[in-house]
């Protein structure tokens, strides 16, 4: 269980984060919200990297922990650089290979563990440190943009390691400015905009906010669009090309079913 009350952090002029209240069961979720909303900013305080200003943490002793810019020393081995954290984590001697075989099979590394970190690709590396974010069998998990930089093979394959982190049972948070992200793979959504917490509940009911928002406005009648509105990106609806926007206003188009990014604009440009 992850508990944060109150937390609050500032940079000078900048509140990083303002108030944040959250408790978090075993579950998986999404933290998304715009870039410089406070995710990272939080994720720092939970691992106590960073001290917050006021408010106060309760977390689980074992935690893992991907940061959203994670380097290695390329002279390393992906062994050896697993064996580095192991160590860190006082993961007993005798049980570390154990650990580090079954942390980089999750992530697909089996076949690289003597190569040198220098030599693994972008992806690899992500791929990487994810592993070292599991060694220890840690109570609480945290993901900071883990999917950038990968391909769109990589990612599907960190999504499917993700259903498989699930069933572990604790709690797992994966923060992202990708809302697709976690479309497939979290219980749970919570939405930071500007240090706030905007929202806290369950994907599907992040979706239904966007309900009977969401218009498919073909080509010759986007001229017709009242504002406000947001666009949201091209598409083939009924076979026809047709922008997708998302608006409180009633706009020409067909309504269409909303998804989580929609409810996500929704709630981000106060359009509830």
């Amino acid at each position: 269980m992850l508990t944060v009350k109150n937390v609050s952090k500032r940079f000078g002029k900048i509140m990083a984060l303002n108030g944040v209240d959250l408790q978090l069961e075993p579950g998986t979720y999404g933290l998304i919200g715009p870039n410089g909303s406070g995710k990272t900013t939080l994720f720092r305080c939970v691992m106590g990297l960073l001290k917050p200003d006021s408010g106060s943490i309760e977390k689980p002793q074992h935690c893992g922990y991907l940061p959203q810019s994670f380097g290695v020393d390329g002279a390393l081995s992906v062994y050896e650089t697993l064996e580095y954290y192991a160590a860190i984590k006082k993961i007993p001697v005798k049980q570390q290979k154990a650990a580090i075989e079954e942390a980089v099979e999750a992530v697909n590394l089996s076949d690289r563990l003597k190569s040198r970190t220098g030599t693994l690709s972008g992806g690899m590396v992500r791929r990487l440190g994810i592993a070292q974010a599991l060694l220890g069998d840690p109570r609480l998990i945290l993901f900071d943009e883990p999917t950038a930089g990968l391909d769109p093979e990589e990612r599907m394959r960190f999504k499917l390691l993700l259903t498989r982190l699930k069933k572990k049972g604790v709690p797992l948070i994966i923060s992202t400015h990708i809302v697709e992200d976690v479309w497939a793979v979290c219980d749970q959504v919570v939405v930071l905009r500007k240090g706030h917490v905007l929202k806290q509940c369950k994907a599907g009911e992040l979706s239904a906010m966007a309900e009977g928002k969401v218009y498919a406005v073909p080509t010759d009648r986007q001229a017709d669009l009242t504002e406000p509105y947001l666009p949201v990106r091209s598409e083939l609806i009924d076979g026809r090309e047709a922008m997708r926007v998302v608006s409180a206003l009633e706009q020409p188009g067909k309504r269409v079913e909303p998804i989580l990014e929609d409810g996500y604009l929704c709630v981000i440009h106060d359009l509830l």
